[in-house]
């Protein structure tokens, strides 16, 4: 266990963001700017002809090595959880993730075949370390002023799609600076990225330290009537076990974008565009949707109509499945090998962001809220994993794309999708109580002087 001094509670109004959130908003702002570079020409690159500077691996092939490294990256984080709770703590654990993901996006801009599996490797090892620990800090942020976690981490979120927004646009530029060694500049990009994220988080450092180390955190300090009991910890992480499990279904369908839906702009859309940069559209909407989404939860909150954060899952997962429905049907009507209006796929992503947004910030603050102090390290990791699971499978679905009709291709994710959230709605009974009383907790302990 590592021992840190006694951090002070947050002393903040209640009216305002904690100082911090911005720090780290910009932080993971250029992480994801360096991970999405990255990611946003992978199965591009790995498909591409040696003669086109990349691999010239087959799309099977594409698909699970992709399906592979998505898969890992995401569930890394468990471990990077248990590292900072048990050993390094937060702070330290973040700063070696991002050293191993900065050396990754660097080793990728050699072009030897080598270098790409040991760049894969570092960037799974890094993005363990970092990825959790960032998310855990943030929800660390809140404890004095629960009640605007949801919209906290909404906000982060933003930070996220920033950078995912800018990053397709940055890596297409590179890569058409030249023929064969773009690909290396795009990639040498992320590195820098990757650079002005550790830099941003040492250096403002002072706005953040009350999130840092969860051996520090008060909540591990609690007074007796706020201590949980056997039983509440076993029905929160049976509560979230069951949340992580539908949720592998939704990545499943999301993680398509860098994969089957690049592949869709590629061949199936009239449109010159470089494939890569429809990887902007999600976090565009994203940009355009959260602002308009914190409001109307806000309008529902005020009125006493706001749903269950599992719920919002649900709803989540339903708008998952409309997207491939509206994919299925530009799939039917192409005669699923002609080309399409580029509008089919635009309005698939503005639906499955939607769908994102119900579903990835209010998991993320789900976990804050519903994880035992003492575990929470390796919960947030425990929602990545689901992740991980998630991706492998769109991976492992993805290397069908040539061998099935792309209607039957996209049908299948609806079912899975569909499926999942009937799933979490049926279990809504079982939840929403195991929520509110973690909510209610939280409300008491920020009541009082700690």
């Amino acid at each position: 266990m590592v021992v840190t001094p006694t951090v002070p509670v947050s002393t903040s109004g209640r009216k305002k963001h904690p100082r911090g959130m911005i720090v780290l908003f910009f932080t993971e702002m250029w992480e994801r700017f360096s991970f999405y570079t990255m990611l946003s020409i992978l199965a591009l690159y790995m498909k591409e002809t040696i003669d086109g500077g990349g691999l010239g691996f087959s799309i099977f092939q594409t698909g699970q090595i992709y399906g592979l490294y998505t898969g890992i990256v995401y569930f890394t984080p468990i471990f990077g959880g248990l590292i900072a709770d048990r050993v390094w703590g937060i702070r330290k654990t973040v700063i070696i993730g991002g050293l191993f993901m900065m050396a990754g996006h660097f080793l990728l801009a050699f072009r030897p075949l080598p270098f790409f599996f040991s760049a894969l490797v570092c960037l799974v090892i890094g993005n363990g370390m970092f990825k959790p620990n960032i998310s855990t800090m943030l929800g660390n942020l809140y404890r004095d002023m629960p009640e605007k976690k949801d919209d906290g981490y909404n906000i982060f979120y933003m930070g996220i799609n920033l950078g995912a927004f800018l990053s397709p646009i940055v890596a297409s530029s590179l890569r058409s600076l030249h023929p064969t060694h773009g690909w290396h500049y795009a990639f040498a990009a992320a590195g820098f990225g990757m650079i002005i994220s550790l830099a941003t988080f040492t250096i403002f450092r002072k706005h953040v330290i009350i999130g840092e180390n969860l051996s520090a955190d008060p909540l591990n300090k609690l007074p007796v009537d706020l201590e949980l009991t056997r039983q509440q910890i076993k029905e929160r992480v049976r509560a979230l076990l069951i949340i992580f499990a539908v949720v592998i279904f939704f990545w499943m369908a999301f993680t398509q974008q860098g994969l089957t839906l690049t592949f869709w702009a590629e061949k199936a859309t009239r449109t010159t565009l470089p494939p890569e940069l429809f990887q902007s559209i999600n976090p565009f909407f994203i940009l355009i949707f959260t602002p308009l989404l914190v409001r109307f939860w806000q309008i529902l909150r005020k009125k006493g109509k706001e749903p269950v954060t599992a719920a919002k899952l649900g709803i989540g997962m339903l708008l998952a499945g409309g997207a491939y429905l509206i994919m299925a049907t530009a799939g039917l009507i192409g005669g699923d090998t002609g080309q399409v209006s580029v509008g089919w796929l635009v309005s698939a992503y503005a639906t499955i962001t939607i769908g994102e947004l119900c579903l990835s910030p209010m998991g993320l603050s789900l976990v804050s809220k519903l994880a035992p102090p003492k575990m929470l390290g390796m919960m947030m990791g425990g929602w990545f994993a689901a992740t991980a699971i998630g991706n492998y499978g769109a991976g492992l679905i993805g290397g069908f794309w040539d061998r099935l009709p792309h209607s039957s291709f996209f049908f299948i994710l609806v079912g899975t999708s569909l499926a999942a959230a009937g799933l979490l709605f049926l279990m809504l009974k079982y939840l929403t109580p195991v929520i509110k009383d973690a909510e209610e907790m939280a409300r008491k302990y920020a009541d009082r002087e700690v």
